[in-house]
């Protein structure tokens, strides 16, 4: 009988997965066990996510108008108290889940929380409802306090599980909101700690977002270890963005002398409610370069999205038009790269339900946002400029500089890099780099499209470039010249290269200063990169004498113990790994990677393609070892299968470790 997924056992013997092997993690669970999930991973970033959650929802009580100061403090043993005088988590039963409080099932349960209906909060930075759990979880102890209707309440936690039940701490006159103090566990963190200049600059653009809080800083003396950071400090700006683009940009020189800094609300929604808001500060610097940093409700979102885009759109329009209606032409050369390239700007929007790319939220994914934001900048930009006539001038002309200097650039650009572009016609598969000197240049040729993938993302996109080759290329050395002459993969890497082959052979014209061949770690990927080499050392022996190919070396596996991972080469490296790294701790998880397209692009570049941290192999053919090379190539890649066997036979009984 046949079952879903194919033909069913005939024996009726275990196979060995079963019902029992399904696993249900409950609870807060799931968070311990992949952290990374919610947080991102268990580094120093995902260690200051933890802050940003519990300050965020601080901050929602405030942008609320239910919180006016928020105090963060920073003690000794990794403690972290963040606190607000708002309305306070509710303490009284939750109605479905009797008798748990409403607080015990916001720091217990995932995907709780009083945001998800917009009654509670009109905007807000925490939506999915797992900040505080995920806090709670992640943390060694945590205590809350809720000062409510004039009574304190008290918990404790350890490990996401309450220790105390919900007590009544008696009555409190002048005080409300709500307190959480937590460590986050060694257990997933290892020995990271707080820092404080860190915490601090989080708190200080929390500031900056809403200048209707007011946040006081406080970190013990001993934590700061030489840093410029206040042991105490008041954070109030009523001036919002306009002072932060101010204190980051300083005494720089401007293309245009004011900042410009403002606010729109978005229209209603359709049952009346607030549609959000936006607000903005912005200038161009005259010689360096810019940034856009951008925030919605108070989340910084370092990878844009569909808010920057209306940001960009609306300023691009504004400055054509304005070029328009002073009749210059050369204004309609100018892009969105020219207005972006000396802008100095901050973005904050407001918005009701906000869709984010991951629970972080690094990037913003309202598909209404861009519309929203550049229908409330375009028309104050419009009148910005028309109100300065002599600045609206003075940008422009800047601007346009800044188009045709891009043009320029854009036609100086080395010659042989554009012609090869060109006439290899896969603007999918090659991958260039951006900087045209090829002593400082590099490429790396992988196999397949998956490989590939992975390594464009964990490039260094200015001297770094990346070509796919699919498969296994030719062999060079038994193949006839008409074969060679047609095959697609070698006349695209030629392509890629420059340098020309044979007659027309030229080193100077060599695009990139190594070529680094970069295969899989196992059988398959020795075989491509043998065939690589070959090809190399048959086709383009010049590069191999000067020194130019190399071999990198990928990690086969990855420990990990904690928030410790280290990486190994082969077999016998994780041996040694294991006893040098975990003291031979049996709980190591130990991660076989299968191929370079299943290493997460972080890994692959701090193992494989960071200058500063991996190991290459120089492909060498000493003259004075020319003839045996020759020969050794000849016998194991040429046509005569019969000097491969006798190659095999005379050195069977020395092999020690087999891959099949």
């Amino acid at each position: 009988m046949n079952d879903l997924f194919g033909t069913a056992p005939r024996s009726g013997r275990d196979s060995g997965y079963s019902a029992r092997d399904i696993e249900v993690l409950e609870g807060l669970e799931p968070v311990r066990r992949r952290p990374g999930m919610y947080i991102g991973g268990t580094d120093e970033t995902a260690l200051h996510h933890l802050a940003a959650e519990i300050l965020d929802n601080a901050m929602d009580e405030a942008v609320a108008g239910h919180a006016s100061f928020i105090e963060v403090e920073l003690a000794t043993g990794n403690w972290l108290t963040v606190r607000d005088n708002g309305r306070g988590i509710p303490v009284d039963p939750h109605p479905k889940f009797k008798p748990l409080s409403a607080l015990e099932v916001i720091l217990t349960t995932l995907h709780s929380g009083g945001k998800f209906g917009g009654k509670a909060y009109a905007t807000s930075g925490g939506l999915h409802g797992v900040g505080s759990s995920v806090v709670n979880a992640l943390s060694e102890k945590l205590e809350v306090e809720v000062a409510r209707d004039r009574v304190l309440w008290r918990q404790s936690y350890a490990r996401g599980k309450p220790v105390t039940k919900l007590l009544d701490a008696g009555p409190v006159q002048n005080r409300r909101g709500t307190s959480i103090r937590f460590r986050p566990d060694p257990q997933i963190f290892g020995a990271l700690q707080f820092s404080p200049a860190r915490l601090y600059r989080l708190c200080r653009s929390k500031a900056y977002l809403f200048r209707g809080v007011q946040i006081r800083w406080s970190c013990d003396k001993s934590l700061l270890k030489g840093e410029d950071t206040p042991t105490e400090a008041v954070l109030h700006f009523p001036g919002g963005l306009r002072d932060s683009l101010q204190a980051e940009i300083g005494d720089a020189t401007r293309a245009i002398a004011p900042i410009w800094a403002g606010e729109a609300d978005f229209p209603r929604t359709a049952e009346g409610q607030t549609g959000g808001r936006v607000e903005w500060a912005l200038t161009w610097l005259d010689a360096a370069d810019g940034f856009l940093h951008s925030y919605c409700n108070t989340v910084p979102t370092p990878l844009g999205g569909t808010h920057e885009a209306g940001f960009r759109a609306a300023l691009l329009k504004g400055v054509r038009a304005w070029g328009e209606q002073r009749s210059n032409r050369r204004a309609a050369q100018i892009t969105a790269e020219d207005v972006l390239a000396g802008l100095a700007a901050k973005l904050s929007v407001f918005l009701r339900d906000p869709h984010f790319q991951g629970q972080t939220k690094e990037r913003l994914t309202s598909a209404d946002s861009a519309r929203l934001v550049e229908t409330a900048l375009r028309d104050r930009f419009d009148h910005f400029l028309a109100g300065d006539p002599a600045q609206a001038d003075n940008l422009l002309a800047y601007l346009i500089e800044r188009a045709e200097d891009r043009l320029r650039r854009r036609e100086a650009k080395d010659t042989p890099r554009k012609s090869a572009t060109r006439r290899l016609r896969l603007p999918g598969k090659l991958a260039d780099c951006t900087r045209e000197n090829a002593d400082s240049t590099e490429i790396f040729l992988v196999e397949g499209d998956s490989a590939g993938g992975s390594a464009k993302q964990a490039r260094n996109r200015e001297t770094q470039a990346v070509l796919p080759l699919r498969g296994k290329i030719l062999n060079v050395a038994s193949a006839s010249a008409d074969k060679l002459r047609q095959n697609q993969e070698l006349k695209d890497l030629i392509e890629a290269l420059g340098c020309g082959v044979g007659d027309r052979f030229d080193i100077a014209r060599l695009r990139y200063g190594r070529i680094i061949i970069m295969t899989d770690a196992d059988v398959d990927g020795a075989h491509i990169a043998s065939l690589l080499m070959t090809f190399f050392y048959r086709e383009l022996p010049e590069l191999v004498r000067r020194g130019h190919v190399y071999l990198a070396q990928p990690p086969l596996y990855r420990l990990t113990q904690g928030a410790k991972s280290v990486y190994a080469m082969d077999d016998a490296d994780r041996e040694r790994q294991t006893r040098a790294a975990f003291k031979g701790s049996a709980r190591v998880e130990v991660s076989r990677f299968k191929g370079l397209g299943e290493m997460p692009p972080a890994a692959l570049r701090e193992t494989t393609m960071d200058p500063g941290k991996r190991t290459l192999l120089k492909v060498v053919a000493p003259s004075e070892e020319r003839a045996r090379t020759s020969e050794l190539v000849e016998s194991l890649m040429g046509r005569r299968p019969e000097l491969r066997f006798q190659f095999i036979q005379e050195r069977a009984r020395t092999v020690s470790d087999v891959d099949v």
